[in-house]
């Protein structure tokens, strides 16, 4: 099972959203997830990237993998198990992280998400994952 996540790019009251993180995925991988596909971009990323690998420590069995909108830039890895770099090369450098996050939604069976808002890029991923018929689990 893979699950993925979106969230905005600041988060508010950091240390409820990390433990509510912490909760949903031991939960998920109780359930069988395995691959956690993850942005790496802004504060919502890194508090689930951080997530799992703590809870890689327990459930070693886990992948934290970093899925890359762009080919020729350099990303903080350390905090991941692998990159993967979607069939997107096509796709517009404005667009990439859009069409990104399109592909880490199609990908995914799971998406855990951190919207308030109903605008920006985290929210038209929410609603590109609910037109997609997507178990969506909100914080």
């Amino acid at each position: 099972m893979i699950v993925t996540f979106c969230g905005h790019r600041d988060v508010t009251n950091e240390a409820e959203v990390k433990k509510q993180l912490v909760e949903i995925i031991k939960k998920l991988i109780l359930r069988g997830a395995k691959e956690f596909y993850l942005g790496g971009y802004g504060h919502f990323d890194l508090l689930a990237a951080k997530a799992v690998k703590q809870l890689q420590k327990e459930y070693p069995q886990i992948q934290s993998i970093l899925i890359l909108p762009y080919l020729n830039q350099n990303y903080d890895t350390p905090m991941y198990d692998a990159s993967i770099y979607p069939p997107i090369e096509a796709t517009p450098k404005k667009y990439a992280i859009l069409k990104r996050n399109a592909w880490m939604v199609d990908s995914a069976d799971i998406i855990v998400a951190y919207v308030k808002y109903p605008f920006g890029g985290a929210a038209k991923t929410l609603e590109y994952a609910q037109r997609k018929r997507k178990e969506i689990i909100a914080l």
